[in-house]
């Protein structure tokens, strides 16, 4: 993934605009509400400007980062919330090369981020980030494009995943809990079939 190629879709289009927009994250805001408590510490890997930040706060999350690869992104997120703004911990950054604190979070949120990594390297990255930065007992809630997914989104070949081959993926300290697979409709009317997952770091 490129900055420049991010901060382009964002220069160019509204959030409302991008094809992985919705109004609110139902099935990833329920994931998380099963899967920790409001006074956990929880980042959205990839939030950009999505409204899963507004909703946690609804909902009185009270230690929540948001991290993304683009700035316009996050300046969105931050325009939307307003004064909420200072209640959020924003971090922008490549995700397959920060450095994020060790066991900083109880439970991590990715949302269309991961497909993306089309390089094994760069999984392999991302996955490290997430081993160290997931506490042992944390909760990883992270949706990818399904197998019958698009090969393709915002002009990049993507990755598709099942169950089986998402988990291959993380490794043997995660273990899988839930997944299911949901219809995404995006605004121009289009159809992308996601996978969720619900992974436990088990050391």
């Amino acid at each position: 993934m490129t900055k420049d190629h991010w901060e382009k879709v964002y220069a160019t289009k509204a959030a409302t605009e991008v094809s992985w927009y919705r109004p609110h994250l139902d099935s990833s805001t329920r994931l998380i509400l099963s899967s920790s408590r409001p006074e956990d510490p929880l980042i959205d890997a990839g939030g950009g400007a999505s409204t899963l930040v507004d909703d946690l706060l609804e909902r009185g999350f009270t230690d929540v980062t948001v991290l993304d690869l683009s700035g316009r992104a996050l300046d969105a997120a931050r325009r939307r919330l307003g004064a909420r703004t200072g209640n959020v911990r924003w971090i922008e950054a490549d995700v397959t090369r920060c450095n994020l604190p060790e066991s900083a979070f109880a439970l991590w949120h990715d949302r269309a981020v991961f497909h993306f990594l089309t390089r094994a390297e760069d999984r392999a990255r991302y996955v490290e980030t997430l081993a160290r930065a997931l506490r042992a007992g944390g909760r990883a809630v992270i949706a990818t494009f399904a197998t019958d997914g698009p090969p393709k989104c915002s002009g990049l070949d993507v990755a598709r995943y099942a169950p089986e081959t998402l988990s291959a993926e993380l490794g043997k300290c995660f273990r899988l809990l839930e997944s299911f697979e949901e219809d995404h409709r995006t605004p121009s009317g289009g159809v992308q079939r996601f996978l969720y997952c619900v992974f436990e770091k088990i050391f």
